[in-house]
């Protein structure tokens, strides 16, 4: 019988480009974890920890015996980069030497965490092996940010993001289509379209907000005023959104699974096409490719 030469603490969540990429985790849950939003680490056994050194060592060695080439690795869970530089320069340089082929490592990164670093450390992590931070920017709208206890604002991401690019490192920012229900929809998309102009990022995806086990706990800090915003609804803010990016050289991509319409391009040389796909789906959903409800999903 097969053994996967990792044992994860269920569930393992990664980004959908890093499909084919080998999930080393290096903690357990998420160090902040009171996004009112997000239910992905809110089981008791995602509670936070650090993994011990040796556990990862392990992992790696199993993993390098078990597979012949891995050229992509994804460290995990929540945010990898709150350990501290030296002990990622440790792993980054334990998976070099267990995967000769090794192309590229990633990890989702909170912007908190980054205030913690300096340039010239996350300079030595790429220079060690790391290439990619996904940052759930989620909004650049204080207010909404504050709703839903992200725990940063629109300054504490734009300063992440910036140091990310002066590194070299390579980002990828998440949006959350909807996170701010009908009264804040319009302020969310133009702040957060704002504060990714400021930024230019070098990937830039949409998903909807949903909540799979329910509205009780993202209401209870949001306010009484939340009212989710229909489908026509989300098209209209993600019109908003398109509408207000001034954008260089951006791969955007609004596939997830959650999207009722996918968008892919690049910002800003497929804006006004996309602009139009959005319209179309405003004007006559019929006539537009939307993804069927039992199609959409986390």
């Amino acid at each position: 019988m097969y053994s996967f030469p990792i044992e994860y603490v269920e569930p393992v969540f990664r980004p959908p480009s890093e499909a084919k990429s080998l999930i080393l985790p290096v903690t357990n849950g998420c160090s902040w974890n009171q996004c009112t939003f997000c239910e992905m680490y809110t089981q008791p056994q995602k509670k936070f920890r650090a993994r011990k050194p040796d556990d990862i060592r392990r992992d790696i060695a199993r993993a390098a015996e078990a597979f012949e080439s891995v050229p992509r690795v994804f460290l995990a869970d929540g945010d990898a980069m709150v350990l501290p530089t030296r002990r990622l320069l440790e792993i980054l340089a334990d998976l070099k030497q267990a995967f000769p082929g090794l192309r590229r490592v990633s990890s989702y990164c909170l912007p908190r965490n980054l205030a913690k670093k300096s340039v010239e450390e996350l300079v030595e992590l790429r220079e060690a092996g790391l290439g990619i931070l996904y940052v759930g920017m989620e909004s650049g709208d204080d207010e909404v940010l504050r709703r839903i206890n992200k725990g940063e604002t629109w300054e504490s991401t734009r300063s992440a993001l910036e140091k990310i690019k002066q590194a070299g490192l390579t980002s990828s920012v998440m949006v959350l289509n909807g996170l701010g229900g009908e009264v804040l929809s319009r302020q969310h998309a133009i702040n957060t379209a704002t504060l990714c102009n400021e930024t230019q990022p070098d990937y830039l995806s949409t998903l909807v907000v949903s909540f799979p086990q329910g509205e009780e706990r993202f209401r209870a800090g949001f306010g009484d005023d939340f009212v989710p915003l229909s489908q026509q609804g989300l098209f209209e803010e993600i019109r908003v959104f398109l509408e207000h990016l001034e954008l260089d050289s951006t791969i955007f991509r609004s596939d997830h699974a959650s999207n009722y319409l996918v968008l892919k391009g690049t910002l800003g040389r497929d804006k006004q096409r996309l602009l139009g796909e959005v319209d179309l789906a405003i004007r006559d959903p019929g006539a537009a490719p939307l993804r069927a409800e039992w199609m959409r999903g986390l």
